[in-house]
């Protein structure tokens, strides 16, 4: 049996938390958690340091460094690497992975974004979807829905198996979803060997396995030339493997899990584990569940309701609670009138 490696993806720039989060400095490495002493990427390296043999970071230039620096910090090199010069979603990305890892290695694909809570539930889930994916199975990782979230994928599914995927429903299909019983959200993390994922790939996607066999063939210390990397068709893993394939398996999750992907869920978070140094609560008489991350106090007049005001040296976003997930819209709208904001 081969090792199993924390294969960690990192290349987006948390646009739904946006202006805290840029291409700079983005979501991942941002230092705010924990009395500003850890990013979620270090939570990450962290949650899965007893678990995993290896690490292999999937990246981009501008974040290579970032990613070493705070991999440092901790105690951990990362020597396996795929520096990716563009972006071509998920499957990709891991393909390139599982062809720099020997066949019989166990691939944990983690986002470097999350946050997790219990470790004890995590364990479980992990060593049940090592499990699986040592019998030849590539296994997604369902987690127990809270509430009717509009923002997540869904999982349908029956005991381990998996009926269908969903994409991100309206309020009304969520609720039923809620209510089924049989649905988890989708959390984005996987576990299956090197060689499964790549005999589904070439399968489903042969095009796609081709131009990332040439990729990493023609790649550099993990380094892949732009000119390969624009050649391998564009497509997140979901659609192009789990989709279609027969072989997979879902672990039903039971941990605390968030991917932080809007100020809503970053205010939920701060609420259930108690992290209050991130937001201040609004002040004023009959202000309404108001936040603030702001260098100042901030007042409001009377009868201000959910609204959230974020600072940054630069620029200032006024938002109301309930639009939390719009939040990428006016990045791009900020980003016409001043490309600097970005």
């Amino acid at each position: 049996m081969g090792k199993i490696v924390n294969v960690v993806l990192s290349g987006g720039v948390g646009s739904r938390l946006w202006p805290i989060s840029r291409f700079d400095n983005p979501k991942q490495f941002l230092k705010i958690f924990e009395g500003k002493s850890k990013s979620l990427f270090q939570f990450t390296m962290l949650r899965n340091e007893n678990l995993v043999d290896d690490y292999m970071l999937v990246t981009n230039q501008s974040q290579l460094v970032m990613a070493s620096e705070q991999a440092a910090e901790l105690g951990i090199t990362i020597d396996k690497q795929i520096v990716e010069p563009v972006g071509r979603n998920t499957a990709p990305a891991i393909a390139l992975a599982a062809l720099a890892l020997d066949p019989e290695d166990v691939m944990f694909i983690t986002p470097s974004d999350h946050m997790i809570g219990d470790e004890v539930e995590y364990k479980l889930a992990f060593k049940n979807a090592l499990r699986l994916a040592k019998e030849d199975n590539i296994v997604t990782f369902g987690i127990q829905p809270l509430k009717p979230e509009t923002g997540y994928g869904y999982i349908e599914y029956d005991s381990e198996d998996v009926s269908s995927f969903r994409e991100k429903p309206n309020q009304d299909l969520a609720i039923k979803y809620i209510r089924s019983g049989n649905f988890c959200w989708n959390s984005g993390m996987f576990c299956f060997k090197a060689s499964v994922f790549l005999q589904e790939l070439k399968k489903y996607q042969p095009e796609m396995y081709e131009a990332s066999v040439v990729a990493y063939e023609n790649s550099e210390d993990g380094y892949i030339k732009k000119g390969d990397m624009e050649k391998i068709p564009e497509d997140s893993i979901d659609f192009a493997v789990l989709e279609k394939s027969k072989i997979i398996k879902m672990v039903k999750s039971h941990f605390i899990w968030s991917d932080l992907g809007s100020f809503d869920s970053l205010i939920a978070y701060a609420k259930d584990f108690g992290d209050y140094d991130i937001f201040e609560m609004v002040k004023g008489e009959n202000v309404v569940n108001s936040y603030a991350m702001c260098s100042k106090p901030v007042f409001a007049t009377r009868g201000i309701d959910h609204v959230v005001l974020i600072e940054t040296n630069d620029c200032i976003l006024l938002i109301t609670k309930d639009k939390s997930e719009e939040v990428k819209q006016i990045r791009e709208y900020a980003g016409k009138v001043n490309k600097n904001l970005l």
